[in-house]
């Protein structure tokens, strides 16, 4: 390899960075909501970090490492969050003919004004950004022929 290969990402890498950075952005702003304004994440809520916050290090290291290792250990983890993500979506949306119980009125709550962050409500970005990284992990490796 040459020193300008070491420097410049492959084509195989730019999903796996899209990924990991979405994940990243992902997780530090579940940890911003939580630690820094002080909301409390409800039941599926924290279900989603669950699946995302792994995510992390996984991805990170397998980008640093070079090794493209991350899919088998990342998709389990990512289509649980999206089943996760999806459900509490549709529970947002109405959908899913229950209430939003996990979203109780005295407890705490993702379905309020204060939970809608780039016009989006949290559950609605828990969902593209499982989307986004499911995406980027099935994105066709290699050249084709």
């Amino acid at each position: 390899m040459t020193n300008a290969d070491t420097q410049t990402l492959s084509r195989d890498d730019v999903p796996l960075t899209a990924a990991f950075l979405i994940a990243l952005a992902a997780t530090l702003g579940a940890l911003f909501i939580g630690e820094v304004l002080g909301q409390m994440p409800c039941t599926l809520c924290w279900y989603q970090r669950i699946a995302m916050f792994p995510l992390v290090p996984i991805l990170g290291l397998s980008l640093w490492r070079g090794d493209g290792i991350a899919r088998p250990y990342a998709l389990p983890l990512v289509l649980a969050g999206l089943a996760l993500a999806g459900w509490h979506s549709g529970l947002y949306l109405g959908l899913v003919p229950e209430a939003v119980a996990p979203c109780t009125k005295d407890g705490p709550s993702c379905s309020g004004p204060a939970q809608i962050i780039l016009g989006l409500p949290i559950p609605y970005l828990s969902l593209a950004a499982f989307a986004v990284i499911l995406a980027c992990l099935i994105f066709p490796k290699g050249t084709r022929t």
